[in-house]
């Protein structure tokens, strides 16, 4: 018989509110398996989160934690910067740290809004899928990415990372390095095939890199995928340094590669748009 049977059939109770006190029981046996960088960080959200300042008693309360840890790492939090005791109520409110931090968190999210939304502009246009992605070694780096509205699309996430010599991006980034860079970057790169079109011969990967690097479009024809064609172009600041690229991909199957490089236009006047956001970005940090 469970315990609330037992209190309807004998009508008593002990006057606690067992539901309570087992969501009560539940956080506070999470908040045990938080290290101190996750108690930290929950000590952070609810002080952000109040209306007023916060006491130890009530941190205690609504963090779950012990008093002594919440007093050992709020201490840690004071020194750091990122809380501060206001002197009136005796609470702790939000530091000059966490308040910096926060602006600028909002300010690196509005142009990565920008951004996106250009990303999603061009994959309306082309009604495919659109990336930014960065170079790193010898792989590309997603930053954003907006998925075609198709059953059938390819699925990466923004963070994704894919191999440099086989993909349209990877292989327009590298073929603007300097050439000793360039180079130096085929040498040391593993050449992996991932399809039977990749280019696994360093010979002929520099021969495509240099036609590349006149175009200045990148170009991959079912060298990363089988059946996927993809072409990119770069996206470069008023100074002149490349900052990433963008590319358009689609299977074949909807896309052929010509058609592909028929959107390199829109395309560039896409990287036109998101070179103008690296200016925003550098206008900010000088302010």
């Amino acid at each position: 018989m469970t315990e609330s049977t037992e209190t309807s059939l004998h009508g008593r109770s002990d006057g606690r509110d067992h539901g309570s006190d087992a969501g009560k029981a539940a956080a506070s046996s999470e908040s045990t398996q938080l290290g101190a960088m996750g108690k930290a960080f929950t000590i952070l959200e609810a002080i952000a989160g109040a209306k007023q300042p916060m006491t130890m008693s009530e941190l205690v309360r609504a963090c779950h934690l012990t008093k002594p840890t919440a007093h050992r790492i709020t201490t840690m939090l004071v020194e750091m910067g990122y809380l501060e005791k206001e002197p009136l109520r005796r609470g702790l409110i939000e530091g000059p740290r966490l308040i910096s931090l926060a602006l600028s968190t909002l300010a690196a999210a509005a142009p990565r809004s920008r951004r996106h939304a250009i990303l999603r502009s061009i994959s309306e246009q082309t009604g495919e899928t659109c990336n930014f992605g960065v170079l790193a070694g010898s792989e590309v780096i997603y930053l954003d990415r907006v998925e075609a509205k198709w059953p059938l699309a390819l699925r990466f996430e923004a963070g994704s990372r894919v191999p440099a010599h086989c993909t349209a991006i990877g292989k327009l980034l590298l073929a603007l390095l300097p050439a000793h860079e360039r180079m130096a970057a085929i040498a040391s790169m593993p050449l992996t095939p991932c399809t039977s079109r990749s280019i696994t011969d360093p010979a002929k990967l520099s021969e495509a890199l240099e036609r590349i690097n006149r175009t200045r479009i990148g170009v991959d024809d079912q060298e990363f995928i089988e059946g996927v064609v993809c072409v990119s172009v770069p996206v470069v600041t008023s100074g002149g340094q490349v900052v990433g690229a963008i590319a358009v991909s689609a299977p074949a199957a909807r896309m052929s590669l010509q058609e592909a490089l028929s959107f390199v236009p829109a395309m560039h006047d896409a990287a036109k748009k998101l070179s103008a956001t690296y200016a925003i970005d550098t206008a900010a940090s000088k302010s």
